[in-house]
């Protein structure tokens, strides 16, 4: 675990939900969520059009708010949802959601 993410019992909402309000943020979570349960993918894989740096601080506040685990594979590191984490300190997240990802289409 990197040591700017949160344990499970540290989560706090208002951090979540600021991580969510922006739209880049909101549009990485949604994706992971689309993935299978675990799955992992490359931070440079969703495509958003933001520089490099901006995408790194797009990831550290999501990893920050508890939202994602990032894993370093080398020269590249890679975003996993923490959907389990999310579900059990926030009960319901995760269905609004899934459900915000469904009414866009995803």
């Amino acid at each position: 675990m990197a040591d700017d993410e949160p344990d499970v019992d540290r989560l706090e909402l208002g951090a979540v939900l600021a991580a969510l309000a922006d739209q880049h943020r909101l549009a990485v979570v949604l994706a992971l969520l689309a993935d299978a349960e675990g799955a992992e993918r490359l931070c440079s894989s969703f495509g958003l059009p933001v520089s490099k740096a901006t995408r790194t601080h797009h990831f550290r506040v999501l990893r920050q708010a508890g939202l994602i685990r990032q894993v370093n594979r080398g020269n590249s590191n890679m975003a996993q949802l923490r959907r389990a984490d999310l579900a059990q300190r926030f009960p319901g997240l995760i269905e609004l959601l899934t459900a915000e990802n469904e009414r866009r289409g995803n």
